[in-house]
């Protein structure tokens, strides 16, 4: 059983500076993990065929690693990575590709390890204790970066933007997909959301202007009503069976938070006050 106490959520997501994002990931990533019965720390991306969280997610990898054109690459860098299970996908689906996964979670790094390890025999996949912001690579060494529901975290963002631009090669590509609001939050609209969501709430003008200092921006899809809306939706329908999961390992409160940010999350969304982006770009310098 977890403990957890109340004000150290708060104090997580008021300050939300990298020790306070490690605490949280490691103190409610396997909500996510009881949830959804996988490894996949994302909201997913849903069609009407989908079924279960797991299915979503690996949707939202596939779309991801294709926008991102990954069949022709080489060399990947996937910046916030998690427990590395996308980068387990797009290894299967293009074995020809050398991965570098890096993290600042050096608990869930370990763990990566030890799922990397039962997935693949002969894994091209390194795993890198780092920040998002001052990436170890040589300039002009990857063929593609990507971050897949992570750079929501990363400040300062242009910080992230510029690093990727150094290290990626001429005609490199930088992907990401990124939970965004489309206008001024603040507590009155956002209601539960200014405390349960966990990260910067970046404006959805800001991050695309901030990228095309840097990068051509080729690419930019909403899809917010098929991550945000389906999911609540499922937990919605679900609810009683995941309750249960839940509860074997946390506090009431933490159930209950959860369920109420969701519908919040599912309200905003329909309202167009936040929306989730998938963004392609392009170094042409």
């Amino acid at each position: 059983m977890f403990k957890i106490n109340p004000l150290d959520i708060v104090l997580w997501t008021f300050r939300r500076n990298e020790n306070d994002v490690v605490n949280l990931y490691n103190t409610l990533s396997p909500v996510m993990q009881l949830a959804t019965g996988g490894n996949m720390l994302n909201f997913g991306y849903w069609s009407k065929e989908d079924t279960s969280p797991i299915s979503a997610q690996n949707r939202l990898c596939d779309k991801v690693g294709k926008i991102a054109e990954l069949d022709s690459a080489n060399s990947l860098l996937d910046v916030g990575s998690g427990l590395s299970s996308p980068a387990i996908m797009w290894s299967m689906l293009y074995p020809n590709i050398d991965i570098s996964c890096v993290n600042i979670n050096y608990i869930q790094l370990q763990l990566a390890q030890k799922i990397v390890k039962k997935k693949i025999l002969n894994s091209t996949i390194h795993e890198i204790n780092s920040t998002s912001t001052v990436l170890p690579f040589s300039t002009n060494s990857m063929e593609r970066v990507i971050a897949l529901e992570s750079a929501q975290h990363f400040k300062p963002f242009s910080s992230f933007i510029s690093e990727s631009y150094r290290v990626l090669k001429k005609d490199g590509m930088l992907t990401f997909a990124i939970p965004v609001v489309k206008r001024n939050s603040n507590i009155k609209n956002l209601g539960i959301l200014a405390l349960t969501w966990s990260s910067e709430h970046y404006e959805q003008d800001f991050v695309i202007s901030k990228t095309a200092k840097k990068f051509k921006v080729i690419e930019k899809i909403g899809i917010g009503s098929d991550v945000f809306e389906p999911l609540t939706n499922y937990y919605i329908k679900n609810r009683k069976r995941l309750k249960n999961k839940i509860l074997t390992q946390y506090p009431p409160f933490v159930e209950k938070l959860l369920f109420k940010s969701l519908l919040k999350m599912k309200k905003v969304s329909h309202e167009k006050l936040i929306d989730y982006l998938l963004i392609k770009c392009l170094k042409v310098n």
